[in-house]
């Protein structure tokens, strides 16, 4: 982290902030990130980039908002967004678009930025579906789920966590993306397993194997709370051989039955316009149910409406 870089202090000089903190993704992203200060203890964190003279909540991530800790108030949240709005200003940004932190990531309600969201009249510019099993509610697996599990113990598969991604990457990952998306992973395999080094105990690789040769896979984002499928993948038999119902099956029983969630993701595609209908339908087949993550831009030019919000 690169906290040399002082910004700013509050009219009040209780509140300060830093710029420019993370090095991860920083090769492919300006970084805007923030982190601020209340007498010197941080409490708040805002990761961010700058791309085009508009910022986003950090476009290299997968979740974003702003991170506040457990005891801070509606009113120093408001103080601290407000900071960083006159700080886009003072820049002569003029757009800030910030996407939400999910629901089941926070202990706690954490509401506040959507209420002031509200009170900036900020625009809502897209909105994904997430499929979600509660693990304390779980309902029941449907019959095609467990129809693939049956095929995949008879055809012997096996699931293995692994402390490598290169198979998972290289011989299943990349080509399944070129393939039917022309995408590649958000992370590359340089990243993932840098992340790994950084976090070993958080990010987690799942490989499922007949004949010792990898067909399926996952990655877990393994957060406090949260069970996250980053990547789910297989190989062109994975109806055939069930690989991908009985890998899931496991991890829902076996790895994860403890945490309060777990989250496969999105499957949306168009901006959020779209949902892919068949890979929606084998996440509801676990038991999973949606809830959205919301994304929206920002008038920097109404911040001064933060001012009113207190009578």
């Amino acid at each position: 982290m690169l906290w040399d870089n002082f910004v700013s202090e509050a009219k009040n000089a209780t509140f300060l902030f830093y710029r420019d903190f993370m090095e991860y993704h920083h090769d492919r992203f300006d970084d805007y990130s923030l982190i601020l200060f209340k007498k010197d203890k941080p409490i708040a964190l805002f990761p961010a980039n700058i791309h085009e003279n508009k910022v986003y909540s950090h476009q290299g991530l997968t979740y974003g908002g702003i991170l506040v800790t457990e005891n801070l108030k509606l009113r120093d949240v408001a103080t601290c967004f407000q900071m960083i709005l006159d700080d886009l200003k003072e820049n002569n940004i003029q757009q800030l678009h910030i996407k939400q932190l999910p629901t089941i990531y926070s202990p706690l309600p954490t509401d506040e930025l959507q209420y002031l969201l509200f009170t900036l009249e900020a625009k809502l510019t897209r909105r994904d579906a997430l499929s979600i099993i509660n693990m304390q509610q779980r309902p029941k697996v449907s019959k095609d789920r467990i129809a693939g599990n049956k095929r995949a113990i008879k055809h012997n598969l096996v699931v293995k966590e692994v402390h490598e991604f290169d198979d998972f990457w290289n011989q299943i990952l990349i080509s399944n993306l070129q393939k039917k998306h022309d995408a590649k992973p958000v992370h590359s395999l340089e990243e993932i397993t840098k992340l790994k080094m950084s976090f070993p105990d958080k990010i987690r690789q799942f490989n499922v194997y007949k004949d010792e040769k990898i067909v399926a896979g996952t990655t877990i984002f393994d957060t406090k709370y949260v069970a996250h499928s980053q990547y789910i993948s297989g190989n062109e038999d994975k109806n055939t051989l069930g690989s991908l119902d009985f890998l899931h099956l496991y991890l829902l029983n076996e790895v994860f039955q403890d945490k309060m969630y777990f989250d496969f993701g999105i499957s949306n595609e168009n901006q959020g316009k779209n949902i892919n209908e068949g890979l929606h339908y084998w996440k509801e087949g676990f038991g999973a149910r949606t809830i959205t993550q919301d994304f929206y831009e920002i008038d920097v030019q109404n911040s001064p409406k933060l001012d009113t919000i207190f009578i």
